[in-house]
């Protein structure tokens, strides 16, 4: 065989017990995915807090015109 055949062939304790840049890249794209994965329930978590930022400014609001209302009203 050619040099280049033997550099082409996957033995199988490479396949059971990767060495090397192999594992450090499965680790790697598992922590991207990780860091990936956190971002989104970071953004997840912000939408929900600005949306319930939002209603409770607008129960505010109601109450604020409510209550100028009544004290107009007496005037």
């Amino acid at each position: 065989m050619t040099g280049l055949h033997d550099t082409q062939r996957t033995y199988h304790k490479d396949l059971i017990n990767p060495e090397g840049t192999k594992t450090m890249l499965l680790y790697e794209n598992l922590a991207r995915e990780r860091m990936r994965e956190a971002e989104q329930n970071a953004a997840e978590q912000r939408l929900v807090r600005r949306l319930n930022s939002a209603k409770r400014w607008q129960r505010l609001s109601k109450w604020a015109a409510r209550r100028a209302k009544r004290a107009e009203d007496l005037l």
